[in-house]
């Protein structure tokens, strides 16, 4: 968060601490709409501390949030574990109370944060979900001409595929973003940080396959011409939402498991990748991650690769 001078602390009345839960979340859209406006964070992380800001004033009811302790921070860590949340969401839903009671010391609303005496959720490494290759092969043939815009459905699934890109970086692409000649997109992620990724043939006849045809049809819906590569009926950007349902519905007509979701296609991507013997940095750049411990997930998925090239190079194998 951008450095701003800290204000005198404010007396807040009475009445307004009796009121603790609609102060608490009055303070809460506030910090939201610093986190939008003046940090320029991702409408993703915006809505997702806003859900983590939300359910932390419904714990604390009509508790007065400037008042609260460490101990009473650690219960609500303790009530959060109640409600079944994942290891990793009970850390995102920590760094959210500090970005919040940093922004309440800006305003002068609190002198301490005591959010920052709170101990990093300890998380373990969990695996993610990987298609094998003939499983995204089903997936991939999954639409079939009775869909009601199988090409459009199909060109999604490719370059879901092909790029690793994320369900809102397809969903937010533009026709621009595209050069099938050259086969090559552009993707923006998280951030706004751009990358450039390549496209393979499959990917490319069905994109061709699609703006010849489908597209077409469902742009002409629209006021004006838009300009996402993946239009809904109503002629609008096909929403992440959407992209999401439409996985689920193929994965169940492929016969795959029905708990992957668009990020499942990412995973396999990036293991493909390095199964089939590509570096760890490249595959860091295709998938956009900042930090290369992101990407050093992926090794440890598949251990086929290591166990081979210990067989056939270890002189005591």
């Amino acid at each position: 968060m951008p450095a701003r001078p800290l204000k005198p602390k404010l007396i807040v009345p009475a009445a307004a601490q009796a009121g603790g839960s609609t102060q608490g979340a009055r303070w809460a859209a506030a910090c939201i709409d610093y986190l939008r406006t003046e940090c320029h964070l991702a409408a993703n992380s915006t809505a997702a501390y806003q859900r983590d800001l939300r359910r932390f004033c419904q714990w604390a009811g009509t508790r007065f949030i400037p008042k609260l302790t460490v101990r009473d921070l650690s219960d609500y860590m303790g009530w959060l574990q109640t409600q079944k949340l994942a290891p990793p969401s009970i850390a995102r839903h920590i760094v959210s109370l500090k970005i919040f009671y940093r922004y309440l010391q800006l305003e002068g609303i609190v002198q301490d944060n005591p959010a920052e005496l709170l101990g990093t959720q300890k998380t373990w490494e969990r695996m993610p979900e990987v298609l094998s290759a003939s499983m995204v092969q089903r997936l991939l043939a999954a639409p079939q001409p009775r869909d009601p815009f199988f090409r459009r459905d199909r060109a999604m699934l490719e370059l879901l595929y092909a790029t690793g890109c994320r369900a809102s970086e397809v969903s937010g692409m533009h026709v621009r973003d595209l050069h099938l000649a050259e086969k090559y997109c552009l993707a923006r992620g998280k951030g706004s940080k751009e990358r450039l990724t390549p496209l393979g043939e499959a990917a490319v006849a069905a994109v061709e396959d699609y703006l010849k045809t489908e597209r077409g049809e469902l742009a002409s819906v629209a006021g004006s011409p838009p300009p996402w590569l993946l239009l809904s009926r109503g002629g609008r950007q096909l929403r992440r939402e959407a992209i999401w349902e439409l996985v689920k519905r193929y994965a169940r007509r492929a016969g795959v498991p029905t708990a992957i979701s668009p990020h499942t296609l990412r995973h396999s991507f990036a293991t493909h990748l390095l199964t089939g013997g590509a570096d760890l940095r490249q595959v860091q750049e295709l998938l956009g991650h900042a930090s290369i411990a992101t990407t050093q997930i992926y090794t440890h998925v598949d251990q086929s690769r290591l166990k081979k090239v210990h067989s056939q190079f270890h002189p005591r194998a």
